[in-house]
Order: C-alpha cells, then structure tokens, then sequence
C-alpha cells in the first residue's frame, strides 16, 4: 500500500479493525449507487465480515438482475454495527429514512464523487475527479488486494458504466476505461448488463418518453429545454418513479440544448427538479445549489418547496442567468 493515498490506507485499517458493518446510500438509488452498495457489500462478506445492506427505496427493476439474492433491504430497528459506509451519497439527509437508524455508529466512512458533498462522515474519500463512485470502490478493493468474483465485477462494471452514460460522459477519463476493462478481466459480463440497463425497458416506461415527448418545451432560443412529470403522468402510464431515470437525456441530446431540465411533482408543493449540463461553461452543481440541491457540473438536482408555477419560475430563470453570463 506503499503509494495508496493516505485516507483509503485509513479507510482499510478501520475495515480491518471491525466486523459488523451498514452499507448505506441515497434516496432513489441509480446505477452507480446500486453497483457501489452492492459491491463493497459482497467485498467485505468475502473478508468474513457481518454486513447489511440498506436503503430507504427499492431497486428499479433494470438493476434487480445485480441483486438476486435482496441483498439491499430497507432499515430495520434494533441493529447496531461497528461502522457504517455511506457509497455515493452527497449528504447525510440524503440517506432519507436510513439516517435514523445509523446514528448510533462508530465510525461512519463517506465514500463518494459529488462535488457537493459534504464531508458529513468521520472518514471521508470524496474525490469529484471520479466520474463515479463504483471507480472509487474498485480501487479501494485494489489497494486492500481484496478478491473480485463476477458479482463484484458486474456490480462495479453496472455503476461506472450507468454513471458516465455508457462512456459518453465527458468526465470518462483513460483510467476509467482500464478499471472497466480490468472488471471485464474479472469476469463482468458486459453483454447482460448492457441487456438488461439499456436494452430492456418496461412498457410502462416507454408510455412515460411517448409523454415526454408530446409535452417537452424548449426556451432562450432553444438552449434549454424541459418537461414536467406530474403524479397524474405516473398514474395514467402505470409507470412509477423508477421509470424516469434517464429520460432527461432524450432531450438533452437535442443538438441546440445546453441544459436540460425535467420538474417531478412528488407533492403537490414539492418538486424535484433534475439538470443537465453539455457546457463546461455552465455548471448546474452551482445552480441546484441556489435551492439547496447540488451533484455535479454537468447534472445536478434539487428539492424544492412551493408552488409549482412558481419552482419553475424561478428554476427557469436561473438557467437563463447562467446562459447569460456565458456570452
């Protein structure tokens, strides 16, 4: 461990010390969360340790193939651990429902690659240059020489590929490309995760683009472009909030687009507001932070209270500012 970085040597000397442990991650998990959670679980099961695995929200139905055995389970009362690892979550009121049930904990390790994190662990790896945690994760089972079977591949493969767009994201740097690969070496089984992520959508999430589609609005001279998800759009496609991850990158694609932006109604006044950015002059990590949000320069989010008309209202506006000042 000679020329590991001094905080993952930190990070594997409290592995080693305990036994019991919580791996925990955000709300909403997507494919990288998933990955992550499920790899350093299955990593430290083979080290011989008691782990659960936790989240407040099941896995959308594209990732259950990475899970067979339920591995990732809600919270439960009355569980205590030696430490807790948070994987891919920005902040401690992200882990929703789950914080409770840690606040009892030794130490608490905060692994992660959002930007805006904010370093709420007592052993923090946040390293922004990542483009994704589960690349975190392979390096820190790298630097303890720790075995990785195909589950373990296939799980870190899913999260750095899902977390770069499928190696499209501009944030997918050579070593990116080599961990995919080495986890390819090891076993990760590149065609039924490609099947299965990008290949195998349910019907109920195709209704859900076809309204995507019919409804999207484009703004500022067709820079930006948004829709809004309503429950009542949810309802009448039989989708649920699974099924729209990812359809803000159909209008992002739109070649005059700079930001994209989709307002999801999950109270009639709160809304989750998602960004995506092509410019490396608009960071909209510093736009959701305006509403209490953050993530990443080029895709970002927040939650935000109040009226609908007037969320987007002011959403909108603050993309505009940013475009403004790029001139």
């Amino acid at each position: 461990m000679k020329n590991t970085p001094r905080i993952v040597q930190r990070i594997l000397e409290a592995i080693r010390q305990n036994h019991s442990f919580c791996v925990v991650g955000h709300v909403r998990p997507d494919g990288d969360c998933i990955g992550s959670q499920l790899g350093l679980t299955l990593a430290l099961r083979n080290l011989g340790k008691k782990v659960v695995c936790w989240n407040q929200d099941p896995l959308p139905q594209k990732y259950r193939f990475l899970d067979p055995e339920g591995i990732i389970q809600p919270p439960r009362r009355g569980m205590k651990f030696d430490c807790v690892i948070a994987t891919d979550c920005a902040s401690f009121e992200r882990l929703g429902n789950v914080g409770p049930f840690i606040a009892r904990r030794k130490p608490l390790i905060n692994i992660d690659h959002h930007e805006s994190n904010t370093l709420y662990g007592d052993l923090n790896w946040v390293s922004a240059r990542e483009p994704s945690t589960g690349e975190l994760i392979y390096r820190l089972l790298k630097a303890g020489r720790w075995p990785v079977t195909r589950a373990i591949a296939d799980c870190l493969f899913a999260a750095v590929s899902t977390d770069t767009g499928s190696f499209q994201y501009a944030t997918t740097r050579p070593a990116t490309l080599h961990a995919a690969g080495e986890l390819v070496a090891h076993g990760a089984n590149l065609a039924r995760i490609c099947d299965e992520v990008y290949q195998s959508y349910p019907l109920s999430r195709v209704r859900l683009l076809q309204h995507v589609y019919n409804r999207f609005r484009l703004t500022h001279n067709d820079r930006i472009a948004w829709f809004w998800l309503k429950q009542a759009d949810f309802t009448r496609t039989g989708a649920d909030s699974a099924d729209s991850e990812g359809l803000i990158d159909h209008i992002r694609a739109i070649e005059p687009v700079v930001i994209a932006c989709v307002f999801e109604e999950l109270e009639p006044e709160l809304t989750r507001v998602s960004l995506r950015s092509k410019s490396d002059k608009v960071n909209v990590n510093e736009i959701a932070a305006q509403f209490g949000g953050g993530g990443h320069p080029a895709a970002a989010g927040a939650r935000i209270p109040g009226k609908p008309v007037t969320v987007q209202r002011r959403v909108l506006g603050a993309l505009k500012k940013a475009l403004n000042s790029t001139r």
